[in-house]
């Protein structure tokens, strides 16, 4: 036989209302509260990630946005937490990487060093030592940073990432398409990647491919800053 639910009558439906309604007024300040700290980490998880793993991304595209007075800002928090924790390799990398924004190179290759002797398979430290060693044209060690970092974390495709860069600059291309391929294996559709590719085709005079990798790039995202200036640049040659 099947059951059926027994209906209310009006003394129970209003009742049944006015308990309903308790409860939702009852849970509605948990509710605020969840989507303050829901919101309070996802902005602690942008911070960290822009300190560490898109390190790659904020040094060539994010760091103009900040003015003088967030970058000096951003380089105090960072010596206070080195102070509080002088022992703690993050706050190491986070202070190589605020006095990397404020353009100071050497003092960000000092405190990622320093990261490195606390710590000596700290991915971070090796990818963000091997970044300024590039932006420095010390391409060499930057090579040996991406070596060692993609040694140290074999699933993440930012180390192959750095060293397919590096061997890129180095003019050894069929080394640099090994790494960012093993790169893009492990991340595909990823536009860093894409963009790198396109540049080893450009870089050796292949400008039908490196205009179709930097279209493709494009197709994922439209606004992607690179793939837009190479396009440029292959227009005009």
């Amino acid at each position: 036989m099947e059951v059926q639910e027994q209906p209310l009558n009006e003394e129970q439906k209003t009742r049944s209302k006015q308990e309903s309604d308790k409860k939702r007024e009852t849970k509605k300040p948990k509710n605020e509260k969840f989507k303050w700290w829901q919101t309070l980490l996802i902005l602690t998880m942008t911070l960290v990630i822009s300190v560490g793993a898109a390190y790659y991304v904020s040094q060539k595209y994010l760091w103009s946005k900040y003015d003088n007075d967030q970058l000096k800002q951003e380089l105090d928090a960072a010596k206070s937490a080195v102070d509080a924790k002088p022992n703690d390799p993050k706050s190491h990398v986070s202070l190589g990487y605020a006095y990397f924004l404020n353009g100071d190179n050497d003092e960000a290759i000092k405190e990622y060093k320093m990261a490195i002797d606390l710590d000596k398979n700290y991915f971070d430290a090796y990818f963000n030592l091997g970044l300024v060693y590039n932006k420095e044209n010390r391409l060499n060690d930057s090579v040996k940073m991406a070596q060692k970092a993609s040694e140290i974390s074999p699933r993440d495709y930012k180390g192959f990432l750095l060293k397919g860069m590096s061997y890129r600059r180095l003019k050894m291309y069929s080394d640099a398409m090994k790494a960012l391929n093993e790169a893009n294996k492990l991340m595909p559709a990823n536009t860093d990647i894409m963009y790198e590719i396109g540049m080893v085709a450009e870089d050796q005079g292949d400008k039908k491919n490196a205009e179709k990798i930097y279209k493709d790039a494009l197709s994922y995202d439209p606004m992607y800053k690179p793939a837009l200036e190479g396009l440029e640049r292959l227009a005009k040659k």
